[in-house]
């Protein structure tokens, strides 16, 4: 596996399409005044279902602040870390993915060490990202690569389809 910056003769990489991951619970969080304190809430299993987010056609040319890191096996794309400034100290880790015939292979994890490296190298203090508090696997995934939860928003998805979800903020400082 080789993970290396996307550059303009790959650009077409960035497009891996999205594919389906498990929803079989919820992450709730609770702040104690000093820590945030986190707890599975799992689903019984005939409740478990998946959940694939739409494709987002990234335009490699019009996202001239991103920085996109690959994950190759061979000269196929199969894994993609989306980072992008923010007013923030830290680089926002806008899109992560492995298409699921690759998943659980460690990929997932690689990536967030190079968009961390990357980010170090730049300067900044680390990563921060946001999960679905529904996408259990993804913020066990975070948590499991050192992130650790800084925040909730509760509001963020009021008024929408996807209201009753709220979205957990991750942060990697090293």
């Amino acid at each position: 596996m080789e993970i290396r910056l996307i550059d303009e003769k790959h650009a077409a990489d960035i497009n891996i399409p999205n594919e389906p991951f498990p929803l079989r619970g919820r992450m709730a969080v609770t702040y104690d005044g000093k820590r945030w304190i986190h707890a599975e809430q799992l689903l019984p299993p005939e409740q478990a279902a998946e959940m694939t987010f739409p494709d987002e056609n990234y335009d490699f040319h019009q996202m001239k602040d991103y920085i996109f890191i690959g994950a190759y096996e061979g000269e196929i794309c199969v894994g993609l870390a989306i980072l992008t400034p923010m007013l923030n100290p830290c680089l926002f880790l806008y899109d992560l993915k492995v298409v699921r015939r690759m998943r659980r292979k460690g990929i997932g994890r690689q990536l967030v060490q190079a968009a961390y490296r990357y980010a170090a190298a730049k300067g900044y203090a680390g990563l921060y990202t946001v999960g679905q508090d529904n996408n259990l696997n993804a913020c066990l995934f975070y948590l499991a690569c050192g992130f650790e939860i800084g925040g909730l928003d509760t509001k963020i998805y009021e008024k929408t389809k996807q209201a009753g979800k709220n979205d957990i903020i991750f942060y990697l400082h090293g």
